[in-house]
């Protein structure tokens, strides 16, 4: 999630509101699989872009309700003016459509309504009182890309609220199951892929690891808390306690870590490599160099040690015996006369 590049959904310069999809209380008669839920889905964005005369980008996400319900949640831009004006300033003849003339939240409602089509009258015209929601102050939290990345990947991240993707008993037959439960449209991912060596590899990993702890990321876990005793049956139950404990990421040197700036973080780690690489080719050229020392020493200690021999061979080596190539010494002579 936190790869994505939303700057397409930015440059829109306009509102981005958590915008909300619900069902009508007799919600199975219209949605009785996850298939037409997307369905449903397909066919919204369908309507925005004809009533808007672009594209919805944005970020999605299903979830179900206590009732079994199932709701999404799309982030996404909240056009300005009235459905339809476009068609109008671009002198386009098409037309009428549902919730043409009507402000954004307005046409939600009735749109989303007409979309679903519960089939019953009461229940269509409660549907399009209550079935939509749009909040900008949810909407307003998605100040950075990380936090946008916790909310819409938080799947059992937060136990208050693991209701939400529990999936009701009625969709949980062969061909019925929920399908994807989050995605996005019009938008892409921002990521480059990079070879390294094993070592830079290990001494990324590492790094990573460092900025994470010190930004003191923290997780909700279950510890035990005690035993407690059932007067009723006798039985002793495991008592737990919910605790927030340090996050650690890429224990194993692989995994990953969201920031707030992708490529400043790169161009750190760029640099940290680079760092190390010329660090590394001192050490091997100071190696290098010691060992072409040590090499000079021990030839020089070999040369020496040949020379004490050769002295000692001299000093024990009697007069009489001449010595190859030196026939003509003066010791020769001697040994001549004698």
């Amino acid at each position: 999630m936190a790869q994505l590049d939303c700057a397409p959904l930015l440059d829109l310069g306009l509102s981005l509101p958590m915008t909300t999809l619900t069902y009508p209380a007799d919600w199975l008669t219209v949605a009785p699989s996850g298939a037409a839920v997307k369905r449903h889905m397909q066919a919204f964005w369908k309507r925005f872009a004809a009533a808007w005369g672009f594209e919805w980008p944005g970020i999605w996400k299903l979830e179900f309700q206590h009732r079994g319900a199932p709701h999404v949640h799309l982030w996404g831009p909240q056009p300005a003016g009235a459905a339809g004006d476009f068609k109008r300033e671009a002198k386009v003849r098409r037309r009428f459509g549902v919730g043409d003339g009507l402000p954004y939240a307005q046409w939600l409602s009735v749109v989303w309504a007409d979309v679903v089509g519960h089939p019953d009258a009461e229940e269509r015209r409660k549907h399009e009182r209550a079935g939509t929601a749009v909040d900008l102050h949810a909407g307003a939290r998605m100040v950075d890309p990380k936090r946008m990345a916790v909310y819409f990947s938080k799947h059992g991240s937060y136990g208050a609220k693991e209701y939400q993707h529990e999936v009701p008993v009625e969709w949980r037959e062969p061909g019925k199951t929920p399908g994807r439960f989050w995605g996005y449209r019009g938008l892409k991912k921002a990521t480059v892929d990079v070879e390294m060596t094993p070592a830079d590899a290990l001494f990324v990993g590492r790094t990573l690891r460092r900025l994470s702890r010190a930004q003191g990321v923290t997780r909700q876990v279950r510890v035990p808390r005690g035993l407690s005793l059932d007067t009723q049956t006798g039985e002793i139950r495991q008592k737990y306690r919910t605790v927030r404990r340090p996050a650690v990421r890429l224990a194993s040197g692989a995994g990953f870590l969201c920031v707030n700036d992708g490529p400043a973080v790169a161009v750190q780690l760029a640099r940290a490599l680079k760092s190390r690489g010329f660090a590394v080719e001192w050490d091997r050229a100071q190696r290098a160099m010691g060992e072409r020392e040590a090499g000079w020493a021990k030839e020089e200690a070999r040369s020496l040690v040949r020379d004490a021999v050769a002295d000692a061979r001299l000093s024990t080596t009697p007069l009489t015996t001449p010595r190859p190539g030196l026939v003509d010494g003066p010791w020769s002579k001697a040994a001549r006369v004698a």
